[in-house]
């Protein structure tokens, strides 16, 4: 599984949200978009995700261009956007097998009971969607997106909001998917690029202005850590 971005640009109006970024993910792995709000990370995730359309440059995700084949792509990708809209009086079985006859799963039962255990949600499956903590909100936007069995996931900032406690289940649960899919996580906080993160790419007023595994760090930066990497580049 692959995800190539080519020179991508991205402008509302006149202002340049996204600027000529390029960079290619391959392995399973939990990527950290990290940059200040604003610097155009969630623009990138929605461009990735075929909700929006770059205005010059390539997406293609396992060589199938976004714009071209949008649909086919987006079979490829489970999303979680920021502030996780949420249908409040729905149960959360209810709203699971809704989404399963969107994308037309087979043997639903299995495939939602197999989704809620993977993030930890068996105790809670009864309740509706309003009852839910905010962390068990997070876990079921997660639970949605992976409910096709994506190889790709994209996380918007999954971890906003939470108590230390929902915040460490979000995190050991963000690790253990990115075993198995590329998990793309996007925040504006370092330690949660530290906690979970295998790679990062920082990203400012809309460029990507360093991209590396969190362990070549040290050689690659001096024995710099990760706040004085980022106020030297983002500053």
């Amino acid at each position: 599984m692959s995800l190539t971005v080519t020179h991508v640009t991205k402008k509302y109006g006149k202002d340049c949200v996204v600027n000529d970024i390029s960079f290619d993910l391959r392995n399973n792995e939990v990527v950290g978009f990290l940059g200040p709000n604003g610097a155009g990370k969630s623009t990138i995730m929605k461009m990735i995700t075929g909700y929006l359309r770059p205005d010059k440059g390539v997406i293609r995700v396992n060589g199938m261009d976004v714009r071209k084949e949008t649909l086919e792509v987006k079979k490829l990708i489970g999303y979680l956007p920021e502030n996780n809209p949420q249908y409040a009086d729905m149960y959360v079985v209810e709203n699971l097998q809704f989404l399963a006859d969107i994308h037309q799963i087979n043997d639903v039962k299995k495939r939602i009971n197999d989704v809620l255990e993977a993030v930890g949600f068996m105790e809670e499956k009864r309740k509706k969607i309003k009852q839910l903590s905010k962390g068990y909100r997070q876990r079921l936007g997660i639970a949605q997106a992976l409910l096709h069995n994506p190889p790709i996931l994209i996380l918007d900032e999954p971890t906003s909001g939470l108590d230390p406690n929902q915040l460490q289940g979000i995190r050991q649960l963000i690790r253990k998917l990115g075993k198995e899919k590329l998990v793309i996580f996007s925040t504006h906080i370092m330690q949660e690029v530290e906690a979970v993160c295998e790679s990062v790419m920082m990203i400012n007023k809309g460029e990507i202005v360093a991209g590396f595994p969190l362990n070549k760090m040290p050689e690659l930066f001096d024995g710099k850590g990760l706040e004085a990497i980022f106020s030297e580049l983002t500053s």
